[in-house]
């Protein structure tokens, strides 16, 4: 029997491929209907593209090309300010769920259906939508976002969309240390990449063709895949352009509003590429020398977990990175971390120069462990573990005179758990392979700066929830 998901996402499926859509397409033995993020009333007023999304819900859902197991749909439009004013999210998400209602029930959802949410203004959809399990994904700080929101408006939904979760995933350390205080079910599992595209820019090396707006551009090339967003540390960008005039710095990635990037535009070495599909992109990354993940010190770039670093390891090339996001210092070993301004060229420069075939090997093998594979594979076993020790607490309650968890003690749990006759059909090699789960890298366990993350109640008494 297929798994029912409803997956409600903060990015459009199409065009470009973030954690929502490789983490559904990976999801096995399920039937997935997958919401894009709808768009405000006022939306056309400042974006003109807008207006054909308005009313593109109306439409028939989409099947996924190789996924037809995956159907999009487009949400009808949303009263805006949403993010300052929770009374006009709860407006909005009450409209919303009765068209999911209907789509859950042309597709035969009910009441097994898995709720999957990606942003906190979710919170106030739940008890409209028939579901077993509720499962919260956190990618972000929302509430750090600029615009018309409300900071502690944003948190306090994101608070009450993951103290009911049956389970909650983070992409960051900050993010799971907040969100654990809410949820003792969160797991640490940050963003990857597609292994299987990225690493052919080894593979392949040989056979990639040059793209045409690539060829005869002065080497080393430093190239940048991403969106071009605000917590991006452009400063460093131009000084690396500026103090190196004979190189080519390479930027792949859609402007974001509101960055002013009239500084760099300026420079002659700085090529401007935009939007790059993901199939393309090995042939572009083979050109490049040095890969930069460069962000700036704030409260975005703390807790971000970037797609693009993992895809950079992917392809073998060498790194340079700032020290932000925390994640980077995993792999100290294979990139070259700019701790301070005054470290980045001089980092630049070796990296461009680096001939090290090992580095090279080394850093796809932690592509290849990144993998969005390997990630999925994380959560469901998270996910089925929570099935198999749910149905033992269930039969260990049964046992008792009042039936109930609610005087279920968890030494009653343990002595259970270790009889192997009792409730045999829920398998403890499961339960133990989602225990160990390490949400939190193990090497980060022994570091004083994620000690409090480190230090984990009983993964047992915190499981009685489940029921």
């Amino acid at each position: 029997m297929k798994n029912h998901i409803v997956c409600l996402s903060t990015t459009n499926y199409h065009p470009l491929p973030t954690r929502k859509q490789n983490v559904m397409s990976r999801l096995r033995n399920s039937e997935i209907l997958y919401f894009d993020p709808p768009v405000s009333m006022i939306a056309p007023l400042k974006d003109k593209k807008a207006s054909a999304y308005i009313e593109k819900y109306k439409q028939p859902g989409e099947k996924v090309e190789g996924h037809e197991n995956i159907t999009v749909y487009a949400l009808p439009p949303v009263l805006p300010f949403f993010n300052k004013f929770r009374w006009i999210n709860k407006i909005n998400q009450k409209r919303q769920a009765a068209f999911i209602r209907e789509k859950m029930r042309e597709h035969g959802f009910g009441d097994e259906t898995v709720l999957w949410c990606y942003s906190p203004s979710s919170c106030d959809i739940v008890e409209h939508l028939p579901h077993a399990k509720l499962v919260y994904d956190c990618v972000d700080r929302h509430s750090a976002y600029k615009g018309h929101i409300n900071p502690k408006v944003v948190d306090k939904m994101e608070h009450d969309l993951a103290k009911p979760a049956d389970q909650v995933f983070a992409t960051a350390v900050g993010l799971a240390e907040t969100l654990e205080k809410v949820n003792p079910t969160t797991q640490m599992i940050p963003n990857g990449a597609a292994y299987e595209i990225f690493s052919r820019v080894q593979t392949e090396k040989d056979t990639l063709p040059c793209p045409e707006d690539m060829k005869d551009l002065p080497h080393p090339i430093y190239g940048f895949v991403g969106m071009l967003q605000e917590c991006i540390d452009y400063a460093l960008i131009e000084k690396l352009a500026k103090s190196r005039p004979n190189t080519t710095i390479f930027l792949i990635g859609r402007t974001l509003p509101g960055v002013d990037l009239t500084n760099l535009k300026q420079y002659p070495n700085i090529v401007f590429h935009g939007l790059v599909p993901q199939p393309e992109l090995p042939a572009y990354l083979a050109q490049m020398d040095v890969c930069l993940n460069v962000f700036r010190a704030g409260a975005l770039s703390k807790d971000v977990s970037p797609l693009k670093f993992y895809e950079y390891l992917a392809t073998g090339k060498p790194i340079v990175s700032t020290r932000e996001p925390l994640q980077v210092e995993d792999f100290k070993d294979v990139v070259y971390i700019a701790r301070n301004p005054e470290m980045f060229l001089p980092l630049c420069d070796a990296a461009a120069k680096e001939n090290r075939p090992a580095w090279t090997e080394k850093r796809l093998a932690y592509g290849a462990q990144c993998s969005w594979t390997e990630r999925v594979h994380q959560m469901e076993k998270v996910l089925f573990a929570i099935d198999e020790l749910s149905g033992l607490i269930g039969a260990a309650a049964i046992m008792r005179p009042s039936k109930s968890v609610m005087d279920l003690e968890l030494k009653s749990v343990k002595k259970k758990y270790k009889d192997k006759k009792f409730a045999a059909g829920c398998s403890r090699d499961v339960i133990e392979k989602g225990r160990c789960q390490p949400g939190l890298d193990r090497r980060r366990a022994d570091r004083k700066d994620y000690s409090g993350y480190a230090r984990r109640r009983s993964r047992y008494q915190r499981s009685l929830r489940f029921l």
